[in-house]
């Protein structure tokens, strides 16, 4: 990939708890991705984040219905001004990408990330991007290691992927660059989530994939490679030095810390 090609930006942001979203509760409202942090509506901050990526051009937003992405005044201006379209979310989160293929005219190279990722940057969008047009791969996920996240929180508590080569986090940053690499979304059909359910990883990958990574018998590069060979795409694990990045709102300790990173943030910006 070279030249002034951008990537099409698509934001998951459909509801897969509903009223039982622990998150959504703390505000009442329908999704945890319409709750406000910092003052911002968080999917409204994914969005503007996404948007002020050099290296994006066109994004989209997944969710239940066009009248949800309108509900939110900033969102409703960007649909306005034509800076971001809607797209008919789908059962689970492979069958949203697909119909997303399917509905983007051009939707390649396609980057996809969640509604609940408060804490991405424009900065960590290009980087991934950055990396993944270098990379030539067919697809590609965005991983921090765990030192990175531990020397900023060492208290903190992630399901890391412990392999060979250490603990790994995902950034919920994920890469398709062609048709071929819709195979590699299907892990997606059970929900993903594989660090806090690994059981997931079985079904999703295999039982040779299992045994590596639960006896930490391969690096990081080694498992992409198994699993190039198994969807036979190039795949690429992208090192996301930014210690935020893996940090996504799933529980309401999440959202406390992430509200005090925002509002670190934004004291820091204002001196």
């Amino acid at each position: 990939m070279t030249g002034n090609k951008k990537a099409t930006a698509l934001v998951l942001a459909a509801s897969r708890r509903g009223a039982e979203d622990t998150v959504a509760q703390i505000q009442g409202v329908s999704h945890k991705c319409l709750v406000t942090l910092d003052g911002v509506v968080m999917l409204e901050r994914v969005v503007r984040e996404v948007l002020a990526a050099k290296n994006v051009g066109q994004v989209y937003v997944s969710i239940e219905s066009e009248e949800l992405l309108r509900s939110v005044p900033a969102l409703n201006e960007m649909m306005d001004r034509g800076e971001i379209k809607f797209l008919q979310s789908a059962e689970n989160l492979y069958l949203s990408v697909l119909r997303g293929v399917e509905d983007i005219e051009d939707p390649w190279p396609l980057i996809i990330t969640t509604g609940d990722n408060a804490l991405h940057t424009s900065e960590m969008v290009d980087h991934f991007c950055d990396e993944l047009f270098t990379g030539g791969a067919d697809a590609a996920v965005g991983m921090t290691p765990a030192d990175v996240i531990l020397a900023t929180y060492p208290d903190g508590k992630r399901a890391f992927h412990n392999l060979k080569d250490g603990g790994w986090s995902s950034c919920n940053l994920y890469a398709l660059t062609g048709p071929k690499a819709l195979v590699s979304a299907r892990i997606f059909e059970g929900g993903g989530q594989f660090g806090k359910k690994p059981q997931r990883i079985l079904k999703a990958f295999g039982l040779m994939f299992m045994v590596l990574y639960r006896y930490k018998l391969a690096t990081i590069d080694q498992l992409a490679r198994i699993l190039g060979k198994r969807w036979k795409l190039r795949v690429q694990v992208i090192r996301m030095p930014f210690a935020d990045a893996p940090i996504d709102v799933d529980n309401p300790g999440d959202f406390a810390l992430t509200e005090r990173i925002l509002q670190s943030r934004h004291a820091t910006a204002a001196q």
